[in-house]
Parts: C-alpha cells; sequence; structure tokens
C-alpha cells in the first residue's frame, strides 16, 4: 500500500498513538482520592450509592451529566499524525 512520505509503520504508530491518547484522555477523567458527601460543583448532597458505585465522586448525578456534556465536545482527532495523511 502506498503511503506517501510516510516510512515503514508509520501508519501503525499513528493508530497507536492515537488508542494510547485515549487511554490516557480516559485514565485523566476517572475521579481519584475519596468520595465527597456535598457535589463540589452545586453543594447537592451526594447519595451514598452513588458515592460507594464510584470511589472519588466530586459531582450530583445533574452536575455530572453537564459536565459530560461540556467535554462531549473533544473529537479525538489525532493531530500528531503526518501532514500527508492529515491532506487526504
Amino acid at each position: 500500500m502506498a503511503t506517501g512520505w510516510a516510512g515503514d509503520g508509520a501508519v501503525q504508530d499513528q493508530i497507536d498513538a492515537t488508542v494510547k491518547d485515549a487511554v490516557e484522555r480516559a485514565k485523566s477523567l476517572l475521579p481519584a482520592g475519596p468520595s465527597l458527601t456535598h457535589c463540589a460543583e452545586c453543594g447537592a448532597e451526594i447519595p451514598e450509592a452513588r458515592r460507594k458505585a464510584i470511589p472519588g465522586v466530586r459531582l450530583c448525578i445533574p452536575c455530572q451529566e453537564a459536565d459530560d456534556k461540556e467535554n462531549g465536545a473533544f473529537s479525538g482527532y489525532n493531530r500528531r499524525g503526518s501532514k500527508d495523511s492529515q491532506l487526504r
């Protein structure tokens, strides 16, 4: 398969980098530390069942939904790809 100026294995390297970036991003979004009893955004009480189900939880469900919606705009586009592959 012709890959333009890319060397052998460059396409697989780009795929690996994209997967690695996605895994690191997902890990960085996981809560850490002890769960809060009250939401960090609005101050509402976080139910005990939620605190047990998600260790390190910081937001109540409505605030978490709003945060997920706001952060859902991430495109996942691999900006480290070669210029040649971006032009195709």
